[in-house]
C-alpha cells in the first residue's frame, strides 16, 4: 500500500504524518514516538511504501490554524483508520467530542451503547490504540473523577491540549516568591 509521510511542527514538538492517495489522514504522530507509528502501520497494513512529501497544504494549514486558536479547523480533515470494528466505533465517537469538552470513558462507553461497567476499559484500550493525534481528539477522553489518566503521547501533552482548548484550567505555573520578613 502507497503513503505518504510529512513532517510538521507544533507547539508541543515535530508531528509525523501519514496521508494516502485521497489526502485522507492515515496517522498522525509525534516524532519522538516514531515507533509507536511505525508498529501501528504495520499492524493495521502491513507493509507499507512511505514515500516522503511536503504536508498537503490543506492538513497543515488545519493543523496551523488549530494551534493558532480555531479550534474547529481540524473538522474538515478527512480521515481513514484500519482496525477493529470497537476501535473503528470509538475513533469515530471521539471526534464528536466538541473542542473544549471532555468526557469520560464509561460515559462514552454507554453512549456507545455498552451497558456493562467493564466496557469502559475496552473503550480505554481502543482510545489509546488512537491512530491519529489530535485530530481524532483522544485527548479529550479522561477519567470519571476528572482526572486525565494515560495519553499515549504523554499527559503534558494531552493536560496542553485540553488547557489549549479550554476544556481544563490551566496549571499554576508562576514562580512564587517567598514572603520576606515584615512584609
Amino acid at each position: 500500500m502507497q503513503m505518504f509521510k510529512s513532517h510538521l511542527e507544533s507547539p508541543l514538538g515535530g508531528l509525523l504524518l501519514v496521508t494516502d492517495m485521497a489526502q485522507h489522514v492515515r496517522a498522525l504522530d509525534f516524532a519522538d514516538h516514531r515507533a509507536r507509528l511505525q508498529r501501528g502501520l504495520r499492524t493495521h497494513y502491513g507493509i507499507v511504501d512511505l514515500t516522503e512529501i511536503p504536508p498537503p497544504a490543506e492538513i497543515a494549514q488545519a493543523i496551523a490554524r488549530y494551534f493558532a486558536g480555531d479550534l474547529e479547523a481540524l473538522g474538515v480533515l478527512r480521515t481513514s483508520t484500519a482496525g477493529s470494528v470497537l476501535q473503528r466505533r470509538v475513533w469515530a465517537a471521539l471526534r464528536r467530542i466538541p473542542a473544549g469538552a471532555t468526557t469520560s470513558y464509561g460515559k462514552l462507553a454507554r453512549e456507545l451503547g455498552f451497558d456493562d461497567p467493564r466496557a469502559a476499559i475496552d473503550v480505554g484500550a481502543a482510545n489509546g490504540a488512537n491512530p491519529i493525534a489530535i485530530v481524532v481528539p483522544c485527548h479529550r477522553v479522561i477519567a470519571s473523577n476528572g482526572d486525565l489518566k494515560g495519553y499515549a503521547w504523554g499527559l503534558h501533552r494531552k493536560r496542553w491540549l485540553l488547557e489549549h482548548e479550554g476544556a481544563i484550567k490551566p496549571a499554576r505555573t508562576e514562580a512564587r516568591t517567598a514572603m520576606l520578613p515584615g512584609m
